[in-house]
């Protein structure tokens, strides 16, 4: 799951801009970091492997999240896909949608606690 975020203000001034985008920065790394948590607690669990697997980052750089602005919560199992949407022989068992669900209409209010 990606979350990208965009950004559109009127502010006449550079430095209210880089206050907005740097409080935007901060509550899109605390969203991202509650996505993943949750994600993790959520995961099916056989042998704790698809856990262990689940990452995250907040752009620019990093292997998913390379824009800035931009969060990814992701699992390198190879199979956490598989969980999340079912195949032909296992049923879905969604763990990162709820999380996303559940955690990213709160990035509005987190910018506003970051302008505090």
């Amino acid at each position: 799951m990606k979350l990208d975020v965009k950004v559109i203000t009127n502010l006449k001034t550079k430095e209210a801009q880089d206050t907005v985008k740097k409080a935007t920065k901060q509550a899109i790394k605390d969203v991202i970091t509650d996505i993943a948590q949750d994600a993790i607690e959520q995961s099916p669990v056989l042998t704790g492997n698809n856990r262990r697997s689940i990452m995250f980052e907040v752009g620019p750089g990093g292997e998913v999240a390379k824009e800035d602005l931009t969060g990814a919560v992701y699992s390198t199992s190879g199979y956490g896909g598989f969980l999340e949407t079912g195949t032909v022989r296992r049923a879905a068992t969604p763990y990162f949608k709820p999380a996303l669900d559940r955690h990213s209409r709160y990035l509005d209010d987190r910018i506003k606690v970051h302008l505090g």
